[in-house]
């Protein structure tokens, strides 16, 4: 058995008008994400996440944005699709650490709900998603509230099935 272990991370400009998508739910703020599928910056950086565990390339490789059959695409058909990919060249999924940086809206009201969705989508129990969050004490365009960015660690085991 071998461990593997990747890292995401992905930002979003926010704007008026837009859902807020975050771990594949709507979360409550006058502006959403902007981006070329639904924007969802925690489904996008977990992606790049165990890709890189995968040693797999990044999500732009498997979902180029110059792709219109991805446009407006909710998030979590690409996630699903990148966990079939995961457990299909050998990988399970051990457990998945978020960090969320958002000046606004607070994010707390939403774990419970988020952690439910991302455990249910990478087929994993709750206890081994872990969510934090954090401001970036009003600094940047983050502390503007002008985007949100997620980073993310990925843990895969590899089971060699030739040699067992």
């Amino acid at each position: 058995m071998k461990i593997k272990v990747g890292f995401g991370f992905d930002v979003h400009q926010l704007k008026d008008g837009l859902d807020f998508w975050l771990g594949g739910i709507i979360v409550l703020h006058t502006k959403g994400g902007l981006g070329h599928s639904d924007a969802d910056v925690l489904i996008h950086s977990i992606c790049d996440a165990l890709l890189g565990a995968a040693g797999a390339g990044d999500i732009g490789e498997f979902f180029p944005d110059d792709d219109m059959q991805y446009k407006n695409i909710d998030s979590t058909v690409l996630l699903s699709k990148i966990v079939s990919f995961i457990n299909n060249v050998g990988y399970e999924i051990v457990n998945i650490d978020l960090t969320i940086i958002a000046q606004k809206p607070k994010i707390n009201p939403y774990k419970i709900q988020i952690k439910s969705k991302i455990a249910l989508l990478l087929d994993i129990p709750m206890q081994f998603v872990n969510i934090k969050a954090t401001t970036s004490e009003k600094l940047g365009f983050i502390g503007r509230s002008e985007g949100v960015a997620v980073q993310s660690i990925a843990t895969l085991k590899f089971y060699d099935w030739k040699n067992r």
